[in-house]
């Protein structure tokens, strides 16, 4: 199904295999919905990437999983949602900040517009 908002924010990042199962279960049960709670944000799709072939010009490639190999997928009707004092708010709420954020690595932000 394609996207209906108007901008795409994806989020990567590693994580440190120790605190894997904790950044799964609060970004699954706190960050993601105190996010979704935000005007503007209006669906997060996570994924966790993986090695695979591919065939392509007559020949199969082997492919290795992204680094980093955690995304998320924020669809937001604009830019300014990511600089709003709900969105400041909300992405400090929970466990986050102090218990995962300091296990992540790798991070990148990357905004796209929808066309």
């Amino acid at each position: 199904m394609p996207m209906s908002a108007k901008y795409a924010f994806v989020v990567s990042m590693d994580v440190d295999p120790t605190h894997e199962d904790l950044f799964n279960e609060v970004y699954d049960t706190e960050h993601v919905p105190y996010l979704l709670e935000v005007e503007g944000v209006h669906a997060v799709s996570r994924m966790k990437g993986e090695a695979f072939q591919m065939a392509m010009a007559g020949q199969m490639n082997e492919k290795p999983a992204p680094s980093p190999v955690y995304t998320a997928i924020y669809e937001i009707d604009s830019p300014e949602v990511l600089s709003s004092d709900a969105w400041a708010e909300a992405v400090e709420r929970g466990r986050w900040g102090p218990d995962v954020r300091p296990h992540t690595t790798n991070r990148s932000h990357a905004l796209y517009k929808v066309r």
